[in-house]
């Protein structure tokens, strides 16, 4: 390992605790509170820090997206700690998102990337377009979808609209209406019907191949 700083050496040291003891990572108010630092933002910056000199890596727009790099076990010597997700491409409209064709691989992640989704609540999806370029989200990337946590406002989710194929978007319960809004400025929001949109699961984590 690289030589780090005292505080940078004890948020590392933490990370690595609480994924061994709980299998998924801290938030970043959670290693603060336990390391002693008095802000978040230079929780921050450690964890900046740590992902430059490749010890770990994370999702900044999202929570509990701490992974160690070379750290985790893998799937051969301990298997209880990594689950095989279908990953899934596009989907045509009316088909059930998981139909057999629709799968183009099985992918081994960490269960620390899953938010407690048990075996058949969790998926991952291939990113397709740009909509969603402002969160982070790219065209080709692989997202961790949990199917079991329920959508709040301005949540990422995968939605199906009107039985069509399904979109990525950040969801918003108006007075009469759903708007599902891209994180594109060129972008327009999609605007439907409760009863015309079906939530089909919370965007949670993300998986990007180099």
């Amino acid at each position: 390992m690289k030589r780090l700083g005292k505080s940078q050496q004890a948020v590392y040291d933490y990370i690595r605790k609480y994924i061994q003891e709980n299998t998924i990572p801290p938030t970043v108010r959670e290693i603060c509170a336990a390391v002693g630092l008095k802000s978040t933002s230079t929780v921050h910056m450690h964890l900046k820090n740590l992902a430059e000199m490749g010890l770990i890596k994370q999702h900044p727009s999202m929570q509990r997206s701490i992974t160690l790099c070379g750290e985790v076990p893998t799937p051969s010597n301990n298997a209880s700690l990594y689950r095989d997700l279908p990953l899934v491409g596009s989907v045509a409209a009316g088909q059930p998102i998981l139909a057999v064709e629709n799968i183009q691989e099985y992918i081994s992640l960490p269960v620390s990337l899953l938010h407690g989704a048990e075996q058949d609540e969790a998926f991952m999806l291939r990113i397709s377009g740009e909509s969603m370029i402002g969160a982070g989200i790219q065209n080709g990337d692989m997202i961790v979808v949990h199917s079991g946590l329920k959508a709040e406002n301005g949540d990422i989710v995968v939605a199906r609209v009107c039985e069509d194929s399904v979109t990525v978007k950040r969801i918003f319960f108006e007075q009469d209406k759903i708007r599902l809004q891209p994180e594109n400025p060129s972008m327009e929001p999609i605007y439907a019907t409760y009863d015309d949109v079906a939530v089909v699961g919370k965007v949670v984590s993300l998986f990007r191949r180099y």
